[in-house]
């Protein structure tokens, strides 16, 4: 039975992956990664790096998959992503396939966790209700950008007993029922931020975490808006990628 193993390699800090991560890698024969062109060149890079410090230990070889393009001019986002998902299922059913032999163990380095806003789980699944190709899967837990966001700025994610909200920005714009929770946002490409009434919400923001060009600020919402915008789009137009997370707080009392 072909194996496949989805390891969670942390949010771009060789450091964050974790044992049971390095001890995953060590079973590896093959290791699939999606090559998503020459803006993200940085990110493929650091999962090779990852590749060359945690798998001394045996012969591997790396197969690379040619991301299928993704409707972005389109208004109807599930639609788009669903059938992007398609091609991306047809593609892993492939390689699984013909770069897998019965008796190996192939892996996908999922950026952060697996399980976090990220679709190669998802697709993994669609390949597996296919049934076209037979193997069994076990997914590796790793350390999220929200995690990493906490760290680098010495904070607790939640104040005493209060609720944490995960979301993206394009729901942070269209949801406003969560306004009495810390909301912590990912895959905000618009700066969903600048919606939010500004009065008395604190911002930590971070980019590229755990990388050497990592960038970090925080204080009040209404004077940072516009600084984190302008950082955000040079520090994007420079590498040509760009991955940041933040929360956004409202100041509570403390209460024991």
């Amino acid at each position: 039975m072909r194996k496949l193993k989805l390891i969670g390699i942390g949010a771009g800090n060789p450091d964050y992956i974790t044992v049971q991560a390095v001890n995953a890698l060590k079973e590896v024969d093959v290791i699939f990664v999606t090559d998503k062109g020459q803006d993200t060149a940085d990110l493929l890079r650091a999962r090779r790096d990852v590749c060359e410090r945690y798998m001394q230990s045996k012969p591997y070889r790396t197969i690379e998959i040619q991301d299928p393009e993704r409707d972005r001019t389109t208004t109807a986002y599930r639609p788009a992503v669903a059938a992007w998902h398609e091609k991306r299922a047809a593609l892993y059913e492939q390689v699984v396939r013909e770069q897998l032999s019965g008796d190996e163990c192939g892996a996908f380095l999922v950026w952060g966790d697996p399980s976090l806003y990220d679709s190669t789980l998802r697709i993994i699944d669609q390949v597996a209700a296919r049934g076209t190709v037979d193997f069994e899967y076990e997914i590796i837990p790793g350390i999220t950008s929200i995690q990493a966001l906490a760290a680098r700025h010495k904070i607790s994610l939640n104040q005493i007993g209060e609720p944490i909200h995960i979301t993206t920005g394009r729901r942070l714009i269209d949801d406003k029922s969560t306004a009495d929770a810390d909301i912590v946002v990912l895959l905000d490409g618009n700066c969903a931020f600048k919606t939010v009434a500004h009065d008395d919400v604190d911002i930590y923001w971070g980019a590229y975490l755990g990388t050497p060009d990592e960038i970090l600020l925080s204080g009040k919402l209404n004077e940072l808006s516009e600084q984190i915008e302008q950082v955000r789009a040079q520090a994007r137009k420079r590498k040509g990628w760009i991955m940041d997370t933040y929360l956004l707080r409202r100041p509570r009392a403390s209460s024991y």
